[in-house]
């Protein structure tokens, strides 16, 4: 979800999608969400939805979700600038929103598929976390319906090995005592986040920011430990989904197989991976 021009250069040699093919999937995936909403609207809790995950989870069906899901078709009909990841990668976490029905999802990043992920989840919460005010302003001004939070973050990629040695020597960022809010001696917990961010149990987690590709960046090493974090704390029942894009680079494969595990990978998609993370009950004391 980087602004860069040489980033932008780094998505175009990487995808090999043509955009206007990428943009029309992206319009489909999109429509589809909006013909769910539409019939869960006017048949509520019929029997067309009973026992199925939609029918489970409470849907608000007010007309700000399909007008954003409008808003969103009319975005990536009429234009080139499309989502970084490519449609198969998207395909993975839009498979997982349709299976769960409305659900709380946070997406670190805010970018040009920030309007997709919120109208493909209509009637649920869709969160961003952004780094970059100036960023918010310019996508917000497009989009004004989408729900950001701006983060400082306190890490840089240049950090990132010392940051694994930091983790192993200090109490606080152990699996078993993990937490977030007000943790200041852990450097990899992302300490200065909203309530909302903290108070929400997460159906989802999208890990494809900050910033990773220079050594000043901040890199994805907090985002990573700390959606973790949030996953082992869930007290509903089933599983956390947790995806990291970019895996391809060293830290984000690193960080991803040293907190989120291996062992809890279920699917891999060119450079997306997605993990689903287990209640606290079925987990260790340690991360992996």
């Amino acid at each position: 979800m980087q602004k860069t021009h040489n980033q932008k250069q780094h998505y175009q040699k990487l995808k090999p999608e043509n955009p206007w093919i990428l943009g029309l999937a992206v319009v489909g995936l999109i429509g589809g969400g909006l013909l769910i909403a539409s019939l869960f609207i006017n048949y509520g809790s019929s029997q067309l939805f009973c026992g199925g995950a939609w029918g489970r989870t409470t849907f608000d069906g007010n007309a700000t979700t399909t007008t954003l899901q409008l808003e969103a078709i009319l975005h990536y009909a009429t234009s080139r600038v499309v989502p970084q990841q490519s449609i198969s990668e998207i395909t993975v976490s839009y498979d997982v929103l349709r299976s769960l029905g409305p659900s709380n999802f946070l997406v670190f990043g805010l970018g040009h598929d920030s309007l997709m992920w919120a109208a493909i989840n209509p009637g649920g919460r869709t969160l961003f976390l952004e780094e970059d005010p100036k960023w918010v302003q310019t996508v917000l001004k497009d989009a004004p319906a989408l729900r950001v939070d701006t983060v400082h973050y306190r890490t840089q990629l240049s950090q990132a090995d010392e940051l694994l040695q930091h983790y192993g020597t200090e109490p606080d960022c152990s699996a078993k005592n993990s937490f977030l809010r007000g943790n200041d001696k852990c450097r990899l917990a992302l300490n200065m986040l909203s309530d909302e961010v903290y108070d929400t149990e997460w159906d989802m987690i999208m890990v494809d920011a900050p910033r990773g590709y220079f050594a000043e960046a901040p890199g994805r090493m907090a985002a990573i430990y700390s959606a973790a974090v949030m996953a082992r704390n869930r007290k509903k029942s089933g599983v956390t989904h947790v995806f990291v894009h970019d895996v391809d680079r060293r830290v984000e494969k690193k960080y991803a197989e040293a907190f989120l595990c291996k062992k809890h990978l279920v699917k891999a998609v060119g450079r997306l991976w997605h993990f689903e993370i287990p209640p606290p009950a079925n987990m260790s004391c340690d991360f992996c």
